[in-house]
């Protein structure tokens, strides 16, 4: 018996499986909504955010307005929150055979 295979042999079909279950795959407005999900769990004043994406040459920028006490803990201490945030979604978009960025507005 396998401990982390479920019992499987070796002769059954392996069929990709995503996270979620499905293969849908992944656009700019799910990443732009996972940011936004984010991003309004982060901060104090949640109905200000304002996340809009725009298109810089080949590069699509996810940009995030929030009100100025806020803008602190999105980037979080050395900027480790904002970096793993972008982390996320350049993994993401790399999937999706494009670049995107996040940037939060002053």
């Amino acid at each position: 018996m396998k401990l982390f295979g479920g019992g499987h042999s070796g002769s059954e079909e392996k069929k990709p499986v995503s996270a979620a279950g499905n293969t849908r795959p992944v656009t700019l407005k799910d990443l732009e909504g996972f940011v936004d999900y984010v991003v309004r769990a982060l901060v104090d004043n949640p109905d200000e955010v304002k996340v809009a994406t725009e298109t810089d040459g080949e590069v699509k920028v996810i940009r995030i307005s929030c009100r100025k006490e806020d803008t602190g803990k999105i980037i979080g201490k050395k900027g480790k929150t904002i970096i793993a945030l972008r982390a996320l979604v350049a993994g993401a978009a790399g999937r999706m055979q494009d670049r995107v960025s996040v940037e939060v507005m002053d």
